[in-house]
């Protein structure tokens, strides 16, 4: 099997969407959050909510790691590239992403600072090595999934002794933001959403425990879901199945790809290197707690937060970008004023525009070619 194609058969997705319409209630809505960038494009790339009964409303989430980027974190990078003297590496996503007065690492690349884009945290630490009298710092992003290669190279920086590079660890946790975005409609009121749809890559890493405990407090089911249109339509029968029996169980649809204990040896590498902060800040979320990974003591030495005495300042978003209400699941990307007009993906306003997995980035490639 090669996984691709056998997951994009018309005839079973046509199959799968009229099972789905068989099996909703018609006097109930069902309302169900994915927390994954990738499954924003999925629905959005091959059309699916147009399959989908229209009382069933598909709400994107927090899923994109540098649309929940804040201001305040680019801003960062933004004073190593261009006032420390420093060799800034990280991914080409970030390259775009506006700091404050709409400052990027590309305008500031641009004005001369040593700004690299990287496939790998060991892209960074090569080069690292191969410049000794240079000061080298990877800006770490992302979920978990990208967090153990950076684990990786912090192991490897310190068994070599590379004294002169560091990382600014900007790593968030999934869990915590679910949670927080379900206290944020109530912890006693109803839940605003009836199921979510569990990332693939994540899950991949962390395993389902975490859910369990999400599912247990909250009593909706959790379905993870793997990328292709046939993965996300059963992944959509399984919840309404739940939905329908008053169920709230974690369910594995990509068990092809996703273990039930999750990656041991990633995880190790994440206990053994990194530790928990107090709080963290989330654009559009806020300041969350236990939210986002720090170095752990043993990896001090390679903190760029410490070695260059880096201060986060909390930066409001540009009033007119919509980006926090639609990662807080509030509003779509059509809702906002700068959608496709001001803000596109070659002059984007907000994160959620110039991330490839933003749900405005998804709207704009695919969504908005079918609008009348």
């Amino acid at each position: 099997m090669q996984y691709t194609a056998e997951f994009r058969s018309k005839d079973e997705a046509l199959a799968l969407a009229d099972r789905i319409r068989t099996e909703v209630d018609p006097t109930r809505q069902y309302r169900y959050m994915e927390f994954c960038g990738g499954h924003t494009h999925v629905l959005a790339r091959w059309g699916l909510t147009d399959l989908l009964p229209a009382n069933i409303r598909m709400i994107h989430g927090p899923g994109c790691p540098v649309c929940v980027l804040p201001i305040g974190r680019v801003d960062m990078a933004l004073d190593l590239a261009l006032n420390k003297g420093v060799t800034l590496c990280t991914y080409a996503d970030m390259m775009r992403v506006p700091g404050s007065g709409g400052k990027t690492l590309f305008k500031a690349k641009a004005q001369g600072a040593d700004v690299r884009m990287v496939y790998s945290p060991s892209d960074a630490l090569k080069l690292a090595q191969e410049n000794p009298d240079r000061q080298v710092v990877f800006f770490a992003i992302g979920f978990e999934t990208t967090t153990p290669p950076t684990a990786l190279v912090l192991k490897a920086a310190r068994a070599q002794n590379v004294g002169n590079f560091s990382v600014v660890c900007s790593h968030v946790i999934t869990p915590a933001a679910m949670r927080h975005i379900m206290l944020s409609h109530g912890k006693d009121a109803k839940p605003f959403i009836d199921g979510i749809v569990g990332p693939a890559h994540v899950s991949a890493v962390i395993g389902e425990e975490p859910y369990r405990k999400f599912v247990d407090e909250w009593k909706i089911p959790v379905v993870i879901c793997g990328f292709e249109p046939l993965d996300m339509l059963l992944s959509i029968l399984m919840l309404v199945r739940q939905t329908n029996a008053g169920k709230s169980q974690v369910e594995n649809e990509f068990s092809r790809a996703v273990p039930t204990e999750g990656n041991r040896i990633a995880l190790s590498l994440i206990s053994e290197t990194f530790v928990l902060r107090d709080s963290f800040a989330w654009r559009g979320l806020g300041r969350l707690p236990a939210s986002a990974l720090a170095l752990s003591p043993a990896y001090a030495a390679f903190d760029a937060e410490k070695r260059f005495g880096l201060i986060e300042h909390d930066v409001p978003d540009n009033k007119a970008c919509e980006c926090g209400a639609i990662l807080r699941g509030e509003k779509e990307p059509r809702d906002c004023k700068a959608f496709g007009t001001v803000c596109t993906p070659i002059h984007p306003i907000g994160a959620c525009m110039v991330s490839s997995e933003g749900a405005c980035a998804a709207y704009f490639s695919y969504e908005s070619r079918r609008i009348s």
